[in-house]
């Protein structure tokens, strides 16, 4: 397949139908994992708006199209670059634990760990949303239009759009959990139980008045009014596994400027997310430890670059499991994680023929730290169980502002449960918390469940940082701003839970050292570890039996997986200034651009 770039009469750029080739647009693009979500995206751009305005429609409209992977009754990311300014802004607008929980919240009365496909059904798994308040600060901000105008496409797709073969398998395959709650029965399941069509008008009237009613009042409405009413009505009433977020929670809650995280490779800057996601310093972590490699000599898919990649990446999720968490809670070794030293020191356990075992030790960051002392009491290690069905979208304007953003309600249909007469899901994203609060050796897990709230004390503003919140669950998104010489080069991000790191890192490799425009680097097999087995797409996997078994020789566990991820990227050409835009065709992914 080959993915074509047509431009229109219009001017617009469509590019929706195969995925081979990058799209080329000149003045601005979005890319995300729904076509109408980026003709959202593109109509604002063509107003008037500039990325930052057109990103908060594309995830407004995702609400709408996408509802199974985020919404405002979930949490995102959002990485910015300013063009007046040129430097990076980074919003975390992560989900907290309401102030009333505890860190026994998913173990039973004899402490077994409660199934997760219990433990995220119904509110006691929601967190306090940070969505809205993560997009209402980026357009106060660094937007040019008023909310009001930015959530139009978002108002009318909700009043009926069509639904595509992907809208209606995903609707038809979670039918059964969606009817266990009336309130989302009532929008996503049909009154004759019928299957859905491609085709069929799809209508949310309850969330186009819910969108109307935050136009008219702002962010306001959702925290401290009458929808913040209704969440924390629906979580303490939720018919199965009701929960403890009062409005005070939502009251106190706030998105907030945190520092990005930033490193070197091959020349390039990257720059990406800081606690409370993980994302970031693992993917910093794994390019330092490349960095030594000649990779594009070894030539991608080879032997012995499949071999580097993974042990990399399995070396680095060791020191991701123990040490990473809410840096407002937990004391975690940043610039010890990121350095070029520490990874020098992890480098060494790698043996160019033979693979590590399984897990391997995590490492010692603090002998590289130089902003915290070492605590105290050391943190257990442990893994929390993420879900892979979150969304990635890109979008850059004319004045070449770049906007990154990986939003979710964690597991795909959040927790089932959406909020009466609002017409929106919320989040389980509480169950990215290790749900074992202490490790085998007895130790304190760093990213476990804990209740009351704290100082935010890493957030950018003197304001946030001495306001008081709850703890935020350890992430795996990871949006990423990479730069050439100073300039925007590459946005890129993917959903995927903790396989996020392992897609962007793919993403990445394939362009910067195998030369692949942000399609051809999108669309190629992945193959990812997190700490334990290969984990190979099937497409590559059930091409190459002859490399499976060169891998398995070396003592690789190679497992053969169904694809994953929905990285979207746009690649700013440096000596032309064109935008080169990719889709991830496993979530039907679409570029837009004009």
């Amino acid at each position: 397949m080959i993915l074509l770039g047509v431009l229109l009469a219009s001017g617009t750029i469509r590019a929706q139908t195969s995925y081979d080739v990058a799209t080329v647009a000149e003045t601005g693009m979005v890319s995300s994992a729904h076509p109408l979500a980026s003709q959202a995206g593109l109509e604002i751009l063509q107003k008037g708006g500039n990325a930052i305005d057109a990103a908060a429609a594309v995830q407004f409209a995702l609400n709408v199209v996408e509802p199974a992977m985020t919404g405002i009754g979930g949490g995102a990311f959002i990485m910015i670059y300013s063009a007046e300014e040129g430097r990076v802004i980074a919003i975390d607008a992560r989900e907290e634990a309401p102030a009333r929980y505890h860190e026994r919240v998913f173990l039973d009365e004899e402490g077994n760990v409660i199934p997760f496909a219990h433990r995220r059904t119904g509110g006691n798994a929601a967190g306090v949303p940070g969505t809205l308040a993560g997009f209402a600060k980026a357009v106060e901000l660094y937007g040019t239009l008023p909310l009001a105008e930015i959530l139009e496409p978002a108002i009318r797709l909700a009043e009926g759009f069509e639904l595509s073969e992907l809208d209606a398998r995903r609707l038809n395959a979670a039918r059964e959990d969606l009817a266990r709650f009336p309130s989302t029965a009532a929008i996503y399941v049909k009154p004759d139980g019928s299957p859905w069509q491609a085709g069929d008008l799809f209508v949310n009237r309850d969330l186009a008045q819910t969108f109307r009613l935050i136009a008219e009042q702002g962010p306001d409405v959702f925290y401290r009014g009458e929808i913040a009413d209704d969440i924390v009505r629906a979580v303490k009433e939720s018919p199965i596994n009701p929960g403890v977020m009062e409005k005070s929670d939502l009251e106190s809650y706030r998105a907030v400027l945190r520092e990005p995280v930033r490193g070197t490779y091959r020349g390039y800057e990257v720059v990406s997310m800081a606690p409370p996601t993980s994302g970031g310093m693992t993917l910093l972590e794994i390019l330092n430890i490349l960095e030594a490699y000649d990779l594009a000599r070894l030539g991608w898919g080879s032997l012995d670059a499949l071999h580097l990649l993974n042990e990399a990446q399995k070396v680095a999720f060791a020191d991701r499991n123990l040490f990473m968490a809410d840096a407002d809670w937990a004391d975690v070794p940043v610039s010890g994680l990121i350095s070029k030293a520490f990874a020098a020191e992890r480098r060494r356990l790698i043996d160019p023929v033979h693979a590590l075992p399984a897990p391997v030790p995590a490492g010692d960051p603090w002998a590289y730290e130089t902003v915290l002392t070492r605590p105290a009491s050391p943190f257990g290690s442990n893994q929390a169980e993420e879900g892979a069905h979150t969304t990635h979208f890109t979008v850059v304007d004319g004045e070449r502002n770049v906007v990154a953003v990986t939003s979710t309600i964690e597991s795909e249909w959040g927790n089932f449960l959406v909020v009466p007469g609002r017409g929106f899901l919320l989040n389980n994203q509480l169950t990215d918390f290790d749900p074992v609060p202490v490790a085998e050796d007895g130790s304190l897990v760093a990213n476990r469940p804990e209740g009351g709230k704290r100082p935010r004390r890493t957030a950018l503003d003197p304001e946030d940082r001495y306001s008081y919140g709850g703890k935020r669950p350890r992430s795996s998104m990871t949006p990423t701003l990479v730069f050439k010489d100073g300039q925007p080069f590459l946005a890129v991000g993917s959903p995927g839970g903790s396989r996020i790191i392992g897609i962007v890192l793919n993403v990445l490799t394939n362009v910067i050292d195998f030369g692949m425009d942000p399609q051809q680097a999108i669309t190629a097999p992945r193959v990812v570890n997190r700490g334990g087995p290969m984990e190979m797409e099937a497409e590559l996997y059930d091409a190459s039996p002859g490399l499976v078994a060169a891998l398995e020789a070396r003592g690789h566990q190679v497992q053969r997986t169904e694809s994953y991820g929905g990285a979207h990227a746009i690649l700013i050409d440096p000596a032309t200034g064109r935008l080169l835009g990719g889709a991830d065709p496993r979530r039907g992914g679409s570029v837009a651009g004009y």
